[in-house]
């Protein structure tokens, strides 16, 4: 009988949760992934504009 009540209807926020929850999730991976990828491109770009960097050509 407990469970029933802990699982009826909560007055509205218990579905908000159902829903924000999986959004959130996904948005903060996606905040995640994003950060990686411009912190990659940046160390990219400074090892193409170093001369000493380790994929330079040797001249």
């Amino acid at each position: 009988m407990i469970a029933n009540s802990i699982l009826a209807h909560q007055g509205g926020w218990d579905e908000i949760l159902i829903i924000i929850g999986p959004i959130a999730a996904i948005v903060g991976i996606v905040a995640l992934v994003r950060r990686r990828l411009h912190r990659e491109a940046e160390e990219a770009k400074t090892d193409v504009a170093s001369p000493t960097g380790g994929d330079a050509i040797p001249s």
